[in-house]
């Protein structure tokens, strides 16, 4: 593949861009404790903290997957995204104040103070799980994408493209941790916007069309399913993954689940000064998040208008359609800001996961409240590697895996994995929250394990029950689950949980829990 990007102008671009990133950590993280990391000292600006959470809850599988799903699926992915804004309001107005009130560090502990120490670990382990596996997936998505454009071409193993990915992360967080990434991720969200900006007015100007001219050019182009890729709503099939109210709630669930109950973004909103700021900082978010999301459609739909208009062949693999395009036929500018893009929107998303996970790590498996700081920060450290050797493991098991299955949607798979490993998390939160029962705690992780395992039989065979038939080895036709495969596991997690309860007074009361 021929370039337009010479690998020199690549590599010049990367090494600057991170070298940036390692001068905000030093500027950052001067001074910093455990506090410093865990915390951020309970002092960042809420706008910050909102602006940079575009980044992170975005990630390189949106940067690259929901452009290239418009030729297939129109405009869907915006009902979910509609989703998100009910699921935001719910965060703000119910889970962030329980959290400010309880003065947590990891979000978890609040189902130790309602439940018990065994309901706490499990929450904290599933979410361990799931933060993990979809983190590392992400991830795998900018590894392939630097070593597809760059690396290869150089003559470097995948292996060494993953460590290195991994390893500049590390290196601007493992010191500074969450006050670091508050900057460092406002800082890649401004080159992640600027991206997908960039390249729809180069699109644009090369039909020599406005932003209006476009989009009427995109509802002119039809998807492979012979409808019109500006189309958003789907009501006229409830098999369809498609349908309206399975992505409209699947996405209100998905946003409570992936983010209210998700330490790497909660630690962001607990890092602001009081609830207040916090509120405002998820308004904002939500806000923002929106209108970048249709950004984001706008410009996949504009890909392929411009591949049509000048006939040029694109990749098999929808996930390559952006970066052939922007690396290949849009010029340097937009081929730089495609890399500032993407590597942003996947470092913004893995570097605070990778926070996270030490945090919750530390702050719920390890005791770190009875250590030293100098003890503190041993572990903190020893952790963050470890994690960091984790995530690599798993960047090259999902190489391994989407190479003996090309046809793989990465951002269909995060969110079934989400599906899966937030639903006992879901059911744990809402039982405690809205039901004043007691819980045998001993039988809470037995509940948590195979409720996932009994939404996954049911998930395999609802086609078949419902109508399908098998050709060819696949089953045809028939009710699938999409996003609402996390309603139905939290759903029964909650039932599970009150068949394991009785009636009694809730443990739960305003105290300071904060353990660094």
């Amino acid at each position: 593949m021929n370039n337009m990007l010479a690998p020199w102008v690549i590599a010049v671009v990367l090494i600057t861009y991170f070298a940036l990133l390692i001068l905000i950590s030093f500027l950052t993280s001067r001074n910093a404790d455990s506090d410093s990391f865990f915390t951020g000292n309970k002092q960042s600006p809420w706008y910050l903290v909102a602006f940079g959470m575009i980044g992170a809850s975005l990630s390189g599988v949106t940067f690259i997957s929901v452009p290239g799903k418009v030729a297939s699926e129109g405009m869907a992915y915006f009902q979910i995204v509609l989703g998100y804004v009910i699921g935001y309001i719910v965060i703000a107005q119910v889970l962030m104040p329980l959290y400010y009130r309880l003065n947590v560090t990891s979000i978890y502990q609040y189902l130790q103070t309602r439940f018990g120490t065994v309901s706490y670990k499990t929450g904290a382990g599933f979410f361990i799980l799931s933060r993990t596996l979809g983190s590392a997936t992400r991830l795998y998505l900018a590894t392939e994408v630097l070593h597809l454009f760059l690396f290869k071409d150089l003559g470097v193993a995948y292996w060494v493209t993953a460590l290195t990915t991994v390893a500049l992360i590390w290196v601007y967080t493992f010191k500074g941790g969450i006050k670091t990434i508050v900057y460092t991720d406002t800082f890649q969200t401004v080159f992640l916007i600027s991206a997908v900006i960039i390249c729809t007015v180069i699109i644009s100007n090369a039909l020599g069309v406005n932003w209006s001219g476009l989009y009427a050019k995109i509802a002119a182009t039809k998807t492979s399913g012979n409808y019109s890729m500006s189309r958003i709503f789907f009501f006229d099939d409830p098999n369809s993954p498609l349908y309206f109210y399975k992505q409209f709630f699947g996405g209100m669930f998905l946003a409570i689940a992936m983010t209210g109950l998700d330490q790497d973004l909660m630690q962001k909103n607990l890092t602001c000064r009081n609830i207040g700021e916090a509120q405002k900082n998820m308004y904002s978010f939500t806000t923002v998040l929106v209108i970048t999301n249709f950004l984001f459609l706008l410009l996949g739909g504009a890909l392929y208008v411009y591949a049509n208009h000048f006939q040029i062949d694109l990749p098999v693999k929808t996930d390559h359609t952006f970066p052939t395009l922007a690396l290949n036929n849009f010029g340097k500018i937009a081929g730089i800001f495609f890399l500032l893009g993407i590597t942003a929107s996947s470092y913004a998303s893995a570097d605070s996961a990778l926070a996270a996970l030490t945090t919750g790590f530390c702050i719920d498996f390890l005791h770190f409240e009875r250590r030293t700081e100098a003890q503190k920060q041993r572990i903190k450290l020893f952790v963050h590697i470890g994690f960091s050797v984790l995530f690599l493991a798993i960047i090259l098991a999902t190489k391994t895996y989407v190479d003996a299955n090309p046809k793989t949607d990465l951002i269909g798979l995060i969110l079934t994995i989400a599906g899966y490993t937030y639903g006992p998390l879901l059911g744990l939160f809402t039982f405690g929250i809205v039901l004043k029962r007691k819980l045998n705690e001993w039988l809470v992780p037995i509940v948590c394990i195979i409720i996932p395992l009994v939404c996954y039989y049911v998930s395999q065979n609802m086609p078949l029950w419902t109508g399908g038939v098998i050709i060819n080895k696949e089953i045809v036709g028939g009710y699938r689950f999409g996003n609402e495969l996390l309603i139905l596991n939290g759903l029964l997690t909650f039932l599970g949980l009150w068949f394991i309860s009785k009636p009694g007074k809730t443990v739960e009361k305003a105290q300071n829990v904060q353990t660094v």
